[in-house]
C-alpha cells in the first residue's frame, strides 16, 4: 500500500504545470475549424452525390458473390477452407448487389428544380425554403422535401412538398397558415 501512495505522490508532483478542469483559464483555449471545412471559402455550389453510385457496390457485391460461389462449386469436397458458407455467402451478396442496382436511381432533379416545382405547386411567393433528400419506398426512390414559408416579414403561410427526385413529380402537398407566435419578437 505504501508504494501505491508513492507513487501517486510522485505523479502528483511531476505533473509538470498541468492543471484539472476546474484550474482552467478559458481564456487560453482556442477552437477553430480546419481549413477544409470553414464556409467562407467555400466558392462553389454544393453538389448533391447522386443515387446512381450505388450501382458501383451492387457490382461489386455481384462480383464477388459469383466468385464465392464459382470457389465453392470448384473446391470440391475435400477442401479444408472452403465449405457450404461460400455457396450461402454468395447468394446473399448476389441478392444484396441486386437490391441495390435497383435502388441505383439517376437523381436528375436537383434541390434547386425541386425548389421551384415546390414554389409553384403551393400558390403563395416563397421566401425562406428549405430542401432535404429522403427516400421512399421498399426500393429507396429519391424524394426532395421542401419546406416553404411565405415572402412576408412574419410569414403568414407555410408549406410542405414532396417532389419525386427522379422526374420531378409532385408527390404530396401541405399548406396551411402559419400558426407560430411572432408576437414576442421585434421584427
Amino acid at each position: 500500500m505504501a508504494e501505491h501512495s508513492d507513487v501517486a505522490e510522485t505523479s502528483d508532483e511531476h505533473n509538470d504545470g498541468v492543471t484539472g478542469p476546474d484550474d482552467v483559464d478559458l481564456g487560453e483555449i482556442r477552437d477553430e475549424l480546419p481549413a477544409d471545412l470553414d464556409p467562407s471559402q467555400v466558392t462553389a455550389p454544393y453538389l448533391f452525390p447522386n443515387n446512381s453510385r450505388r450501382k458501383i457496390p451492387a457490382v461489386l457485391y455481384t462480383l464477388i458473390g459469383i466468385g464465392c460461389i464459382v470457389l465453392w462449386q470448384t473446391a470440391g469436397d475435400e477442401a479444408v477452407l472452403v465449405n457450404g458458407g461460400f455457396g450461402v455467402a454468395g447468394i446473399v451478396l448476389i441478392v444484396i448487389g441486386l437490391y441495390h442496382w435497383q435502388g441505383g436511381w439517376d437523381l436528375s432533379f436537383d434541390e434547386e428544380q425541386a425548389l421551384g416545382a415546390a414554389a409553384e405547386e403551393v400558390g403563395f411567393p416563397a421566401g425562406h425554403a428549405s430542401a432535404q433528400l429522403g427516400w421512399r419506398g421498399l426500393r429507396s426512390r429519391p424524394t426532395w422535401r421542401i419546406l416553404l414559408f411565405s415572402n412576408e416579414k412574419v410569414p403568414e403561410k407555410r408549406g410542405l412538398v414532396l417532389v419525386d427526385g427522379v422526374n420531378g413529380e409532385i408527390i404530396d402537398r401541405f399548406v396551411e397558415d402559419n400558426p407560430e407566435d411572432w408576437s414576442g419578437y421585434d421584427v
